[in-house]
């Protein structure tokens, strides 16, 4: 079955009752792990029942996901820390059991399970992300998964949001750790055959959450080691790089202040994952050059403050863990959070037409971090929170980039 035929089965799908049918069926059940068992039983096997039919997604899923472990990604598992393999259970049936034993005397409560069943879903739209180049036009394809995460966010659905365009999805499927990584270069090549709108909105989800990742592994993960931090992600130089050339040709290219100030600030999200090596490489450094002077006023406008949301106080190890974080609080409490992963990498209110508001940013990123902190990872022998934001360290890591900037 080719990529559009299958969006068009989805359309329905993500559009209609079929969810509310999935929800409703589920929460007969009293207790919330009971509730939590019938949704499982569904997402497990890839089959739902509504009053419009048996769904069926097992044949899609075992093919695209076959087709991308093939080329070194798992967009809908992730690794088992005890047995270092990759999890039996999907990431989604993951947070369905943590949730179920933590509320295992709770009452059901159906935005709970309408929360799941999203996740389950933009996992779904996340992994097709990674097939749009398998037959037809990517870029018309890549459209048409645009309007099915539009859907899956839209009325019909819990009101947890996860991204803010389907670019992003290819940037969730792929945030996992790898340890085959030569997934990541044929897919850069792949990415780089697209239209130059999605090329930037990729850079522009790319630079900020790379930033975010690599800024954490400077700090915590290598402890100031930039070699050895440039040694294992090898894999997100290359990315990093196609990210900052693309957002400084759209740069160069786009009028809009609204465009100019939105590249920017991903543009300095980026650069302050690494500003010495990176502005050491000429082609960047030749790039940057004729637009130095309106890109350093317009970074001091990026510059973090305790008083105000910005990305780049922001750290993380993969953006896969602000999504599962951001889903295991809204499950804990039945309250979606109206905020995308493109929202967190973003201090402007109006980044997208959708955007949560910065109080709704800041607040759940303190949450994460509260939550990182009495969760902490084992990582290179250390107990070390996998999220935090910290304006001071936000405001060195800026200092750093500006310095090597500003350096003649």
């Amino acid at each position: 079955m080719v990529f559009a035929s299958i969006c068009e089965l989805m359309g329905p799908v993500l559009n209609g009752p079929a969810r509310g049918d999935i929800v409703a069926a589920a929460a007969r059940a009293p207790r919330m792990p009971d509730a939590l068992a019938a949704i499982a039983d569904g997402v497990a096997s890839h089959v739902f029942h509504t009053s419009q039919g048996t769904i069926r997604f097992a044949k899609l899923i075992e093919r695209y996901d076959g087709l991308a472990r093939a080329e070194g990604f798992h967009a809908m598992h992730e690794r088992d820390g005890a047995s270092d393999g990759v999890s039996p259970d999907s990431i989604p049936i993951g947070v369905l059991n943590y949730i179920a034993a933590l509320r295992r005397n709770d009452a059901t409560d159906h935005r709970v399970l309408a929360i799941l069943l999203d996740y389950y879903f933009m996992h779904v739209l996340a992994l097709m992300s990674l097939r749009i180049w398998d037959d037809g036009d990517a870029n018309a394809n890549l459209d048409r998964l645009g309007h099915l995460l539009a859907a899956l966010q839209g009325p019909q659905g819990s009101g947890h949001r996860f991204a803010g365009d389907a670019e992003t999805l290819i940037l969730i499927a792929t945030s996992h750790h790898e340890p085959d990584t030569r997934g990541y270069d044929l897919l850069l090549e792949r990415v780089r055959t697209l239209n130059p709108a999605h090329q930037l909105r990729i850079a522009l989800g790319h630079a900020g959450s790379v930033g975010c990742h690599l800024r954490f592994g400077y700090e915590a993960t290598y402890a100031k080691h930039a070699e050895l931090m440039r040694r294992d992600h090898a894999a997100d130089y290359p990315w990093l790089r196609f990210s900052l050339m693309t957002l400084i040709a759209g740069f160069k290219a786009h009028a809009a202040e609204a465009d100019r100030a939105a590249i920017a600030e991903a543009l300095i999200g980026g650069l302050s994952a690494d500003p010495a090596q990176l502005l050491s490489e000429s082609a960047l450094a030749e790039a940057f050059e004729p637009h130095r002077a309106e890109l350093l006023a317009r970074f001091e406008t990026c510059r973090p403050a305790d008083a105000a949301y910005s990305p780049l106080s922001l750290f993380f190890n993969l953006s896969h863990s602000v999504l599962k974080g951001a889903v295991i609080d809204a499950m804990l409490w039945g309250e979606p959070w109206p905020v995308t992963l493109n929202d967190l990498l973003s201090s402007r209110a109006d980044a997208t037409p959708h955007a949560a508001p910065l109080s709704k940013r800041q607040a759940l990123v303190t949450t994460l971090m509260d939550y990182a902190r009495k969760n902490p990872e084992r990582i290179r022998g250390r107990s070390l929170p996998v999220i935090v934001y910290d304006p001071a360290t936000g405001r060195r890591a800026f200092a750093a980039a500006m310095r090597a900037i500003e350096a003649p």
